[in-house]
């Protein structure tokens, strides 16, 4: 007889099962996450994270929620390898102010023109030729991922609102967050709606659909570079956006 995670009938037996069972799962979010990472980060390291937040997820799951135990563990995995990858401070300085450059450029231009700005008009706002900014956007893949994580744990998970930011074990829930999470989410969801069509397509294939960067390309039949490109693009568009309304 199967017994349910977080159930207090189930056995350790049991539990090492259910957490074999899904350890694969914690290696295909790592390789989501870390798109971008360079070299010296150990994915040793964020697999073990997310191998942690597996086990929080197998105790801590309640059924009674609404979820699936496959929903709520990846949420927990991706808390936790997000964790674990915050502590290393793997970006290198000059990366991180290249990144928040790309993000003021977008900011400024969407300001002045009313309008997300096309690639053209960013890289000339950053003073770049386009093959530099195209550089950029590819090295700065990793940095759009770690800013949208830390914006979707303080909206709370759009595809788990039952669960909201106590999911994490890092929260805990009250009508107060409950509300202004709901608020952010709307406001998230109108910035999206400014994307480009292609932009909304890779925004919701990697964070719905949970596909890798990698998989996102088979599909588009673009590569690998190509999707990164626009997913850090869409991203920076997307806080340009979102804290534009929260202005």
């Amino acid at each position: 007889m199967y017994t349910t995670p977080g159930s207090s009938k189930m056995s350790q037996g049991e539990r090492e099962q259910i957490i074999h069972q899904h350890v694969d799962l914690v290696k295909y979010e790592v390789d989501r996450v870390a798109a971008g990472l360079p070299a010296q980060v150990d994915r040793d390291d964020l697999i073990s994270a997310g191998i942690i937040g597996l086990i929080r997820a197998v105790d801590r799951f309640d059924p009674n929620r609404g979820a699936s135990f496959s929903t709520y563990a990846t949420t927990m995995m991706r808390g936790a390898i997000m964790d674990e990858l915050r502590t290393m401070d793997w970006a290198p300085r000059g990366l991180r102010s290249k990144y928040r450059r790309l993000e003021d450029g977008i900011a400024r231009l969407r300001q002045k023109l009313g309008r997300q700005p096309q690639e053209g008009e960013i890289a000339r706002e950053l003073g770049l030729s386009p093959e530099e900014y195209e550089q950029l956007l590819r090295d700065a893949t990793a940095t759009a991922i770690v800013s949208i994580e830390a914006l979707a744990e303080a909206a709370g998970d759009a595809r788990m609102p039952s669960n909201d930011d106590f999911i994490s074990g890092r929260t805990e829930w009250n009508p107060a967050t409950a509300v202004d999470n709901a608020e952010l989410r709307r406001l998230l969801a109108e910035a999206i709606g400014e994307l480009s069509e292609r932009e909304q397509l890779v925004i919701g294939l990697y964070y719905d659909e949970e596909l890798t960067l990698q998989e996102i390309g088979a599909v588009l039949g673009v590569t690998e570079s190509r999707i990164c490109q626009i997913h850090t693009q869409a991203i920076a568009r997307l806080r340009a956006g979102l804290f534009a309304r929260l202005g």
